[in-house]
């Protein structure tokens, strides 16, 4: 009876032929066999495109529900990675160490946070005064640069307990969803200033961490709008509607009043995997948070994401 290769054998396949894919491609080739003949050179050179192409089909094919591992990523180039969505996705994790910070153990970095499915939360009143809840799937319509990596903070034990405290790195990102009836609603997903606390004294299987953190204004204080109205520049109000704006329009009103929103959000992070000998760690993720609202114009809906996420805590593989 035929056995059916295992995933990691047809990942590691798909990534051999996708770097001899791509040095044939860099390759060409020969001046000798093909000085005279440039159709022929043309065609190698498209082959080569195809393989690269194929190989890198056939490694999302067989990677559809888990990501490579960091030492898959490693092993590409850039331009092996360019253009082709992985740098848009968290590295696995597979383990089921534990890890206890503190020492030399007492920051994390290289935090990725990788939202897989996206739904805004709509509130309704029907006619007998009951409000419901319904949380709407939406459509990522943004290109692939809306993961987070490179997050970095603090790891302490507050009180025994897991306590990431984030500081830098490339903790925002602007993204846009589509709801099925058409709207589209900007946010700007971040962690900034995250303070998340956990429930285990250590990094291991089952431990949760919660907490909040801040949603900067989707705008900044030099964006202008098409009528040319801004918060720091540009117009005081809409040049065209100068009668019309002195009333008391309380639409007009925010609309010309411009102003940078700070919201807020939350997130539970849940660890599920642990690689004590590298100090990489992860697992999947919720978080609820404010979207745009277009400079204080209109009043925010509320985002809700679920996905992946891992980081590192250096000076274990040092």
């Amino acid at each position: 009876r035929e056995l059916a290769p295992s995933s990691t054998m047809l990942r590691t396949f798909s990534l051999v032929a996708l770097v001899a894919a791509a040095g044939a491609m860099k390759a060409g080739p020969t001046r000798s066999a093909f000085s005279a003949k440039g159709g022929v050179a043309r065609a190698v050179e498209s082959s080569a495109s195809a393989a690269l192409a194929a190989a890198f089909a056939a490694t999302v094919a067989t990677d559809s529900a888990h990501a490579l591992t960091k030492a898959d990523y490693n092993s590409l180039t850039y331009d092996q990675i360019k253009g082709t969505g992985l740098a848009n996705k968290c590295p696995q994790i597979s383990g089921t160490g534990s890890i206890n910070v503190g020492g030399k153990l007492s920051k994390f970095n290289e935090m990725c946070l990788e939202p897989q499915e996206f739904f805004v939360i709509e509130s309704s009143t029907d006619k007998k005064g009951v409000t419901k809840t319904e949380e709407i799937p939406g459509k990522m319509m943004t290109r692939q640069t809306y993961t987070l990596y490179g997050v970095e903070g603090d790891v302490t034990t507050d009180g025994g307990k897991v306590t990431l405290k984030e500081k830098d790195g490339i903790d925002y990102a602007p993204a846009t969803v589509q709801t099925p009836g058409g709207e589209r609603v900007p946010f700007l997903f971040t962690v900034k200033n995250l303070v998340a606390k956990g429930t285990e004294g250590s990094i291991k299987p089952g431990l949760k961490l919660a907490g909040d953190y801040t949603v900067p204004s989707y705008r900044t204080g030099l964006f202008l709008d098409p009528k040319g109205r801004g918060t720091t520049t540009g117009y005081d109000q809409a040049v065209a509607l100068p009668a019309l704006q002195a009333g008391d329009d309380a639409k007009l009103f925010k609309e010309n009043n411009k102003v940078f929103d700070v919201l807020g959000g939350n997130v539970q992070l849940s660890v599920e995997s642990v690689d004590a000998a590298t100090g990489d760690f992860g697992g999947s993720f919720i978080s609820k948070q404010a979207s745009d609202t277009d400079m204080g114009s209109k009043e925010p809906k509320t985002i809700l994401l679920k996905g992946v996420w891992t980081a590192h805590i250096p000076g274990i593989d040092e």
